[in-house]
Parts: structure tokens; C-alpha cells; sequence
């Protein structure tokens, strides 16, 4: 860890790697002796277009996206996907169903019954978000104009591990919290985005990839800038986008490649989970509420079953270093968001000061 440097556990916006930082505040007045930070370029601009599509070629590799999908670079958050999504594939039925199983499916899915018919086929709410439901395939909606999930559930702490096989109708999910951290298949989606800021850089700015077919459809009442069809025919540039963390993006999709690749992250995140969820499973002290089968990579949720003891762990851990360990203000406990930058150092750090307090506070 560098001078200065913690290592900061938030679900976001979290750590980023420190090279792409490095390299960020060394071009940050002049970039590419163009005399002008990337903050000042024109976004018509051929250095920024150069940043642009390269960011564009690096994801396609990274994720190996077929040419028939588009990679499109909006703003609004993962949040505004909640209304772009029925917005735009809601064409036939105008129907759509959901799996609920966080906060944020649970208001994809209230947003959606703005614009059609929302079919809620399972929930994990009545355990407070601990599990991923199993759901019978004959329970689809065959005619549902697209199924919607949560991939990983960042205040919950659960993932899929195996992803719903929905024929024809096309499979839309949120990645925002899991996006190149683990392999998958692209092509089993019809949509899937990520808000940039847990594994992709700063806020501001939002991934898509997309279809070609799916694009086009939206209702002719549609704002402009809600229309998917408006950013693939614009190359994401049909208004001034969010340059600074585009460029932020494509620093991280390098140092990606550098890595090895997705698949090189995957062993990595893959070793840091277990290492923390085998401390919490050993622990007399800590435990964690989420079914095994269902574990999230990223976000590793555990609590000791006491308020006060949770809370004087979370400040302990601050003045270690170990910053961000607070769980989400409507669960509790702790919880540990370990993304692609943060090294098995930081997770080992965290897991020596885990026995530390488990020895001191042993009964």
C-alpha cells in the first residue's frame, strides 16, 4: 500500500487501480501535448474520438462482444436504465418479467409498470434479500416482450451463478456491480449496462451493449435522449458525453488487458472471496447471512448478530486502514466490496484484523 493509500472496501464509487490513476494525473493539463486536459477536449474532437473508440475496441475484446451488439457510453446512472429499458423493448405484449432480489431489481421493476405489464415471477424479499430464487421455466411468460435480472446484488451480497435460459425473449440485466469481474457470455443477452463507478472507473458515466435488433422500437412519444436508437447512430455522441470518465474507462480497460483479461480477474476475485468468506465460515465471531450457493464475488456481506460490536469494528478498522466497511444503511453489518482493484493484500489485511477483534472480543 503507498504512502498515504488505504484500502477502501465501498460499494461505490470505489477503489480504482493505482496505475490508471498514475497515468490519469500525469496527462491530467496536457494530454498527449495537445496542451489541453481531457476535461477541456471537444467532444468532436479527434483525440477525443481516438479515446472514445478505443475505449469502444478494448470492452468488445475484453467481453468478446459480437459486431451485431452496440457498446453505447450514456449518462443517468444505471438508474435511468430502469426506464430506458421498457422505454425501448416494450413493442409487442408489453409485457416483461422480473426476478426480484434486491433493492434495485425491486425498483427496475417499479419502474418498468410505468410502461407495460411487469409479471414478478419470484422474490428472496421475505429473507431479506438472501438468497437467489429458483424459478420454473414454466413459469416464463412465453409471449414477455424481454425477462429482467439483478446479476449481483450489491447491498445483499448474492450473485447468480447460473443465469435463466429465456429462449427467444430477451434477457435484459443489470452488471453494474459484477461488470468485467467475472467471464460471461454476451451473446445470452439481449441488454446488459453497468454504472461505471464500482469496476470501471469514476461516476458518470453508463455502459450498455445491446442488440441490433432490439433497437428502434421505442414509441414515437419517446424523449430523444431515452431512445437507444439515438446513441447507436451517433456513436454515443449525439450530446456532449461524460469525456472525463469515458476516458477513465478506457484507462481501466487497459489495465484490464494487462491483468491478463477478464478470465486472469476472475481466478483473482475468485481467491479474494474465498479467502474472506472462509474467515467468515471459521469465525466464532462473524457470520455471514447469505446462502453459499449464492455469494456474491464483490460484495461480501457478514455481521457478528451485535449492533454496538458491528459498529466498533467498522471504526476499528478505519483507524487500520480498512476504510468503507459499513453495510448498507438499510441492512447493517458490514460489508466488504472487493472489486477488481482491490488487491488479495487489502482482503488479507482485512481478514488479520477479523481474528484480531474476534480474539479480544472472544467470550
Amino acid at each position: 500500500m503507498t504512502e498515504k493509500r488505504i484500502y477502501n472496501f465501498s460499494a461505490g464509487p470505489s477503489m480504482m487501480p493505482l496505475p490508471v490513476l498514475e497515468q490519469a494525473a500525469a496527462e491530467m493539463t496536457n494530454y498527449r501535448n495537445s496542451g489541453m486536459s481531457v476535461m477541456e477536449l471537444s467532444h468532436r474532437s479527434k483525440l477525443f474520438e481516438e479515446i472514445l473508440f478505443k475505449a469502444e475496441d478494448d470492452l468488445r475484446t475484453l467481453m468478446n462482444v459480437p459486431n451485431n451488439y452496440k457498446i453505447l457510453f450514456l449518462q443517468g446512472g444505471a438508474s435511468l436504465q430502469f426506464s430506458m429499458v421498457p422505454l425501448n423493448l416494450f413493442r409487442a405484449s408489453r409485457k416483461a418479467d422480473y426476478i426480484i432480489t434486491g433493492s434495485w431489481a425491486k425498483k427496475a421493476a417499479q419502474e418498468a409498470t410505468r410502461f407495460g405489464e411487469v409479471n414478478i415471477l419470484a422474490s428472496s424479499e421475505d429473507s431479506v434479500f438472501t438468497y437467489i430464487p429458483d424459478v420454473d421455466p414454466a413459469k416464463y411468460s412465453k409471449d414477455a416482450d424481454y425477462f429482467y435480472i439483478t446479476y449481483n446484488n450489491t447491498i445483499y451480497g448474492t450473485r447468480y451463478t447460473s443465469i435463466p435460459n429465456t429462449g427467444y425473449v430477451p434477457l435484459v440485466s443489470d452488471l453494474s456491480s459484477m461488470f468485467l469481474s467475472e467471464e460471461i457470455d454476451i451473446t445470452k443477452f439481449g441488454v446488459v449496462f453497468a454504472g461505471a463507478q464500482k469496476n470501471v472507473g469514476p461516476a458518470g458515466v453508463t455502459i450498455v451493449i445491446i442488440r441490433d435488433d432490439l433497437i428502434g422500437f421505442a414509441a414515437p412519444s419517446t424523449p430523444v435522449l431515452l431512445d437507444y436508437k439515438t446513441h447507436a447512430d451517433n456513436d454515443s455522441l449525439y450530446n456532449t458525453p461524460p469525456c472525463f470518465a469515458i476516458y477513465m474507462a478506457g484507462l481501466t480497460f487497459q489495465w484490464v488487458k494487462q491483468q491478463g483479461g477478464v478470465a486472469a480477474l476472475q481466478k483473482i476475485n475468485e481467491a479474494k472471496a474465498n479467502l474472506l468468506y472462509q474467515a467468515i465460515d471459521d469465525s466464532p465471531l462473524f457470520r455471514c447471512p447469505v446462502a453459499k450457493r449464492d455469494r456474491s464475488l464483490m460484495n461480501v456481506v457478514f455481521v457478528t448478530g451485535d449492533d454496538v460490536l458491528d459498529k466498533e469494528f467498522i471504526a476499528g478498522a478505519k483507524e487500520r486502514g480498512l476504510s468503507n466497511l459499513g453495510g448498507h444503511r438499510t441492512v447493517g453489518g458490514m460489508r466488504a466490496s472487493i472489486y477488481n482493484a482491490m488487491p488479495v493484500e487489502g482482503v488479507q489485511a482485512l481478514v488479520d484484523y477479523m481474528k484480531e477483534f474476534e480474539k479480544n472480543h472472544s467470550k
